[in-house]
């Protein structure tokens, strides 16, 4: 992999992990148009770029996390539990899903879900309006949504959000537990990659690997800062219309259409 191709792939994991659009999706079509091989080091610098992102969501909420914060590390750790018991029984499974037309799919069944959530949306309805308010039932119940964003192109922010709304949570509330849900979830599951592709690891690909790093937590600050003021003033109906658009253009890009 060059350089520059770690550059962009840094950028993209950055600016479309904690978007509801599917970052992994965004990785997927970007390495197709670059014509960027899908070998063993290609899933391990995706994995390694993932914990930018990572890093930046802890950069953020530092103080929320680590200060009288262990209630909120039950939650996250109930929440984590459909995602982590469900990826370590088919995590074979779930790769074989990673196809380009999987994830153009998922892109547009997704935005279709935001833009009809958004259409009933009422403010008052929403009861939950503080990430301290959410119950373990209703961590319990995202998880399981952040579950089935196991799918490519589903979206992880987008599944664990849209599950924030349905259960009662305010958009703002739904925004901040969904980033801070990520946590356990990508750090055992990109540590368990790491771990399963170790032998990627060499002197020679470390300037790469550091470079997307970099790139990909420098990229998620600015996202994460940009998307809380953007959630704070408006809907996700600009997202959900984003994702179909994506999601068709792909598919006449695969012929498909």
């Amino acid at each position: 992999m060059d350089l520059i191709y770690a550059i962009v792939l840094g950028i993209v994991e950055g600016l479309t992990e904690f978007l509801p659009v599917s970052s992994t999706g965004h990785l997927i079509l970007t390495s197709k148009l670059l014509g960027i091989q899908q070998d063993m080091f290609h899933k391990t610098f995706e994995v390694i770029i993932q914990l930018g992102s990572i890093l930046a969501v802890i950069f953020v909420f530092w103080e929320r996390l680590f200060k009288n914060s262990l209630e909120l590390w039950v939650k996250l750790a109930i929440g984590f539990l459909p995602a982590g018991i469900l990826g370590f029984l088919l995590y074979d499974l779930i790769k074989m899903l990673f196809a380009p037309i999987t994830t153009s799919i998922m892109l547009i069944v997704g935005g279709i879900a935001f833009i009809v959530i958004e259409i009933f949306y009422k403010e008052k309805e929403h009861h939950t309006k503080e990430i301290a308010e959410i119950s373990y039932k209703q961590s319990f119940l995202i998880g399981i949504f952040q579950a089935l964003a196991m799918i490519p192109g589903t979206s992880r922010s987008g599944a664990t959000i849209i599950g924030g709304l349905l259960l009662g949570c305010n958009r703002k509330v739904a925004t901040e537990f969904s980033f801070l849900l990520a946590l356990p979830t990508m750090i055992i599951a990109s540590g368990y990659s790491a771990y399963k592709n170790y032998a990627v690891f060499n002197a020679d690909n470390l300037l790469i690997l550091a470079v997307g790093f970099v790139v990909a937590f420098l990229s998620a600050l600015i996202a994460i800062k940009l998307f809380l003021g953007f959630v704070s003033r408006f809907n996700f109906i600009p997202f959900g219309i984003y994702r179909i658009i994506l999601g068709i253009a792909f598919l006449f890009y695969l012929e498909v259409l």
